[in-house]
């Protein structure tokens, strides 16, 4: 090789050396699912017959995930009764989740806030077996397939820590005596209003007031700001659970209601409202807060159990 190929190929050489230097390596979102993820569990609590005559379930759900989770019944799946002589049949009318929200660990619901922003209803919890008589219940159980996820809501990858499971049922197992919301009592999950919370930027988020009003509760939030530039901390419009199971409050993304802005080296107050009918009681506010990151929602349940 002559001297010219060699100063070419050194010249290659290095080029390719100091050029791969600079590569830099994409960050992968963790979307794996919690080591000590349990997934979800289930309860019948009555079987019954619906208003055309079709054998009717009633579900109660607990979050036995570990962490904070939301989950729904696989879309298009239909959970599927299995009789006592082996025969099984699709059930096609599956109201089954959390909808949209994320429950605390440990806790439990039969129902949740559905409809529109406008027009809310309350939906609960059920499969219903068309054609299927209620008799066909004895030694019956019931399968259905769930899609949940884990930790703090992410706008940006809202399929981190995605998972699947199937709840199985036994209809003849009916469960009469659970308490609510509160299923498996964790340590240190919750916490009082007047607590102040580590928000985006080192903000200081505090609930400094609870209201009871006839059409539910008025929470008043307040926020201090510490940085040189005047800036905002999402948290939606928290709902609420109490002692009757049902989750009140329409899901939507917490980013999408605005809180004012609070100036630089100062404070901003805002209120929230959540229709809860006067005799709940025993409620838990499930709130999400802006952290670390922007559109990035940590969650805290606040403890209202004595309003």
């Amino acid at each position: 090789m002559n001297t010219w190929k060699r100063l070419l190929l050194a010249l290659v050489s290095a080029f390719t050396l100091y050029a791969c230097a600079y590569i830099v390596v994409p960050e992968v979102e963790d979307v794996s699912t919690p080591a000590a993820s349990q997934g979800w569990t289930a309860f019948v609590t009555g079987v019954g017959q619906s208003a055309t005559g079709d054998l009717h379930v009633d579900i109660t759900i607990r979050n036995d995930t570990g962490d904070w989770s939301a989950m729904q019944a696989t879309p298009d799946k239909p959970a599927v009764l299995t009789t006592a002589d082996g025969k099984t049949t699709n059930c096609g009318t599956v109201f089954l989740g959390t909808g949209g929200h994320r429950l605390a660990p440990g806790f439990q619901m039969r129902g949740y806030t559905a409809g529109t922003k406008m027009e809310p209803v309350i939906q609960l919890i059920y499969v219903e077996c068309a054609g299927v008589p209620v008799q066909a219940a004895a030694g019956a159980s019931l399968s259905i397939n769930y899609t949940y996820y884990t930790g703090p809501y992410d706008y940006f990858y809202p399929e981190n820590n995605k998972a699947s499971g199937m709840l199985q049922l036994k209809l003849d197992e009916v469960v009469a005596d659970l308490t609510y919301p509160v299923g498996v009592a964790v340590e240190g999950l919750s916490i009082k209003p007047g607590v102040e919370i580590t928000a985006i930027n080192n903000n200081v988020l505090v609930l400094t007031e609870v209201k009871r009003t006839e059409e539910g509760f008025e929470f008043l939030w307040q926020n201090y700001n510490p940085t040189d530039y005047p800036l905002k901390v999402n948290i939606g419009i928290p709902p609420v659970i109490g002692d009757d199971g049902i989750l009140y409050g329409f899901y939507q993304s917490p980013d999408l209601a605005s809180p004012p802005l609070t100036p630089s080296k100062d404070k901003a107050q805002w209120a929230t409202k959540v229709a809860v009918p006067p005799n709940v009681k025993g409620c838990y506010i499930l709130l999400s807060v802006e952290t670390g990151k922007q559109r990035y929602f940590v969650n805290y349940a606040v403890d209202i159990t004595d309003r």
